[in-house]
């Protein structure tokens, strides 16, 4: 966010002031030389030797700072995470008396940043207006000390006349000169902000392509897919299953199976390294992504709301989505009940996060949002994991009916919610280990009835 705000804030500050007065004190440096070169030569030549002067100056400034101004940009960058990082979990952060831990944190970055930007301006102090004072001076008396010792031994070189000309015009040289120095500090603040920028815009992306593609009939099917998001360490391995259109397929299994995974490969998050994922017989690599996810729809463990209504986080200011389908789709998942009490209904606003609602509200938004969309092929990603048990019935209930003519991937830890599932796929360490219904898999006997057991034995505990 830093490089997005900052940084280019501070390579706006180049082109609006650096670069302006750079150039306009170039072109007065070459108008000043010109008329050097025609007042007399041999003193215009002389001029000359401010300019290696004045390249040697800025290559010892760029070397001396490059790496200290790199530094403060980052510094920068990780001040405004930290400041972020803190103000959202500041439940947490007092939860658990990290109050004090937290602030000396926060001070010993910021007397890096402290250290970093004093560094500079010594050098910026030293560089700047003062030195470039004591360089004309230097500069001026050292040639009316020439003049004058030739003088004193008759050698005229010019005419008293030519001499003040002269002076007047390497004084009006070191102007220009000097704001060139002036803004060093700003010019190499704002490469150290371009290469940062440019880090961010040189990685590789996607061109977006929009368009219309026919609905899905919702037919998934993943051939012999290997993935790794590292390109060393495979989470997926020779995952192969079907769903055919209208099916509920389950992926069930421990933390860092691979659950997550698989659907992020089928909404093309990631594409596989090897093997090929195929809709309705189409490899969706051949597929661009924002056409291919039209027809699909997530609903995540942790949903996120944006700030505005109700209504528009579920229809996203969609005009394709009307407000009739927005109260219909909420009134699906059982919404209405649990919104009703709020005064402004469903045009009740939200703040960011939904941070005003509950969890089991904003779980509801979501899935209202993915339903209001019609998708062909639908994903629920733990998404009764933050909803009491009323609320868990109620979305059980409206799913029955809607997952009805659409494709229905379920990630779920609570197994008795998938027991109707047409498919269950059991995942260990990336692979599939068992495969089949409900009932198939409790008589297999194997790793999926002892998880069901195991949680319906401390449900009974807990009961």
């Amino acid at each position: 966010m830093s490089r997005i705000t900052n940084d280019t804030e501070s390579i706006r500050d180049f082109y609006v002031n650096v670069l302006a007065n750079v150039l306009s004190s170039a072109v007065t440096m070459l108008g000043i030389y010109v008329a050097l070169f025609i007042l007399n030569v041999d003193l215009a030549l002389l001029a000359c030797a401010l300019l290696p002067i004045l390249f040697l100056w800025i290559w010892l400034y760029r070397r001396y700072t490059v790496q200290v101004n790199l530094r403060v940009r980052a510094l920068i960058s990780e001040i405004n995470a930290m400041l972020n990082e803190t103000i959202q979990g500041m439940p947490i952060i007092r939860a658990f008396n990290r109050e004090t831990r937290t602030a000396a944190e926060f001070n010993e970055m910021n007397q890096a940043y402290y250290e970093g930007q004093t560094r500079l301006l010594r050098v910026n102090s030293a560089t700047g207006f003062n030195l470039a004072a004591v360089l004309r001076n230097l500069f001026f008396a050292a040639i009316i000390a020439w003049f004058g010792w030739r003088s004193l031994h008759l050698e005229s070189i010019v005419s008293l006349g030519v001499l003040y000309a002269f002076v007047d015009y390497l004084n009006r040289l070191f102007q220009p000169l000097t704001q060139i120095v002036n803004q060093l500090a700003t010019l190499e603040q704002a490469r150290a902000s371009a290469a940062r920028v440019f880090e961010l815009l040189d990685e590789p992306g996607v061109e977006p392509e929009y368009g219309a593609i026919p609905r899905f009939r919702g037919e998934v099917e993943f051939d012999h897919v290997w993935f790794s998001y590292d390109g060393v360490h495979p989470v997926l391995r020779d995952i192969t299953f079907t769903a055919k259109p209208g099916q509920t397929v389950a992926l069930v299994g421990h933390t860092g199976s691979g659950k997550s995974s698989i659907m992020n490969l089928l909404l093309r998050f990631y594409d596989p390294d090897r093997g090929a994922i195929r809709i309705d017989g189409q490899d969706i690599r051949e597929i661009p992504p924002q056409q291919l996810r039209q027809h699909m729809a997530i609903v995540l463990q942790d949903p996120y709301l944006f700030t505005g209504t109700i209504a528009w986080n579920v229809g996203l200011g969609d005009p394709r989505v009307s407000r009739e389908r927005i109260e219909k789709a909420l009134r699906d998942v059982g919404a209405d009940r649990l919104l009703r009490n709020l005064p402004g209904g469903i045009d009740e606003p939200v703040l960011e996060g939904g941070s005003t609602l509950s969890a089991g509200e904003r779980q509801l938004i979501s899935f209202a949002r993915a339903l209001a969309f019609d998708p062909a092929i639908l994903v629920l990603d733990e998404a009764t994991a933050n909803v009491d048990s009323e609320t868990e019935r109620l979305i059980q209930d409206a799913l029955q009916v809607l997952k009805r003519g659409r494709t229905t991937f379920i990630i779920a830890h609570r197994l008795s919610t998938i027991r109707d599932a047409d498919l269950i796929l059991v995942l260990d360490q990336g692979e599939i280990v068992e495969r089949g219904t409900h009932d198939e898999l409790m008589a297999l006997g194997g790793r999926y009835r002892q998880m069901y057991e195991l949680q319906t034995k401390a449900l009974g505990v807990t009961g």
